[in-house]
C-alpha cells in the first residue's frame, strides 16, 4: 500500500494557473496523475479521517505502475485539516504552490462563481459586506465558493504549511511566471519532483480568465489594504510580492 501512495500535490491556489501546470505534467511519461483533476480527497469532510478510505482515493488514479503519483486539488492550501490529513497519509508529500496576485485571483474567483449561478451579489459587496458569510458557513468561517478574499491570505497558508513539512518539500511558483514563461518554471517543477531534464513543451492556456474589465480602482485599493500585513508576510517567507 506504501508504494502507492501519492508523492506529491498541486496544493494551491484556486484560479492561479493549477490547471495549465495539471495540464503540462499530464504529458511527462515519468509521471501518474489522477484521472481527473481536483479529487477533493483531503477536503472531503465525508471521510471518517480516523480511518480515510484509501482504496478509494488510489482508485482515481490508473492502477499502480511504479510511477510517482500526484494530483491537483487547489483547495488544499486553504482548506482546514487538509495540510495536517496529507501530512499524516504522507509526511514526505512534496507540495507544488502556485500563487497569483491576491487581488485578481478574488476578481476572477467572484467571475467563476457568478458564471456558475452560485454568487449573486456584486464584487464590491462580496469583498466587504459578503465576508460575514463565512462566519455561517460549516466549518466555521470557511466557504468553497465565497471565499473570494480569504483564500488570498497566502502567507498565513503558507505558514501553516511550513509548521507541518520542511521547506524543501513545497515548491512555490508565481502563476504570471509559468504564464508568461512555462519553460522555467516547469524545469522548476521537474527538478523538484527530481526527474530529468526534458525538452520545453509548447506554451498553452488553460481556463485564462485573465479578463479584469469591472473591477475597481476602490475595490483593488481596499483589497490592498486588507492584505498589507499578510502580504508582507508572504515576502518574508517566501521573497514573492505582490501589490
Amino acid at each position: 500500500m506504501d508504494s502507492e501512495r501519492v508523492v506529491f500535490l498541486i496544493a494551491g491556489v484556486q484560479k492561479a494557473g493549477t490547471t495549465a501546470l495539471f495540464d503540462y505534467l499530464r504529458d511527462a511519461p515519468e509521471l501518474s496523475l489522477s484521472l481527473e483533476k481536483e479529487v477533493h480527497f483531503f477536503d472531503d469532510e465525508t471521510q471518517d479521517w480516523t480511518r480515510p478510505d484509501l482504496d478509494a482515493y488510489h482508485g482515481l488514479f490508473a492502477p499502480f505502475d511504479g510511477r510517482p503519483r500526484g494530483e491537483a486539488s487547489p483547495i488544499y492550501l486553504y482548506w482546514p485539516q487538509s495540510l495536517a490529513r496529507i501530512r499524516a497519509y504522507n509526511p514526505a508529500m512534496k507540495l507544488i504552490v502556485l500563487l497569483r496576485d491576491p487581488v485578481e485571483r478574488a476578481w476572477s474567483h467572484w467571475r467563476m462563481e457568478t458564471a456558475r449561478g452560485a454568487e449573486t451579489q456584486p464584487f464590491a459587496w462580496c469583498i466587504r459586506e459578503g465576508r460575514g458569510r463565512l462566519f455561517d458557513a460549516t466549518p466555521w468561517g470557511f466557504h468553497r465558493e465565497y471565499s473570494y478574499v480569504e483564500r488570498g491570505f497566502y502567507g498565513e497558508q503558507l505558514e501553516a504549511a511550513f509548521q507541518l513539512f520542511p521547506r524543501d518539500q513545497v515548491l512555490v511558483l508565481r502563476a504570471e511566471a509559468l504564464r508568461a514563461e512555462p519553460a522555467p518554471a516547469l524545469a522548476a517543477v521537474r527538478r523538484f519532483l527530481e526527474l530529468p531534464d526534458a525538452a520545453a513543451p509548447a506554451g498553452r492556456e488553460v481556463h485564462v480568465g485573465q479578463e479584469m474589465e469591472g473591477l475597481t480602482e476602490a475595490d483593488v485599493a481596499h483589497l490592498r489594504q486588507v492584505y498589507a500585513r499578510d502580504r508582507q508576510r508572504l515576502a518574508d517567507l517566501t521573497g514573492v510580492v505582490y501589490g
